[in-house]
């Protein structure tokens, strides 16, 4: 599907600590979105919705959702780090 060889990635942010509450909240809600789109995924995947075609899709969608789910953590997490 995709490659996941990870890569470093810096990125500068000048954030009023306002700011930067907010950012937080938005990528938790974002994060939740995403893990709630994994499960209903996971969910329909194995109650065997769909025929092999619909599955492989349903598979692949599941698959960009954790892949998110997980970018989304661990820019959750550098923030943090961050602020600490």
């Amino acid at each position: 599907m995709t490659d996941r060889t990870s890569r470093p990635l810096e990125l500068r942010l000048d954030l009023t600590d306002a700011e930067l509450a907010e950012l937080e909240r938005a990528l938790l809600k974002a994060r939740a979105t995403e893990l709630g789109e994994v499960r209903r995924r996971q969910v329909r995947l194995s109650a065997g919705y769909g025929d092999a075609t619909t599955r492989d899709v349903l598979d692949d969608e599941a698959d960009r959702a954790q892949l998110r789910y997980d970018a989304l953590s661990a820019l959750i997490t550098a923030l943090q780090e961050a602020i600490a």
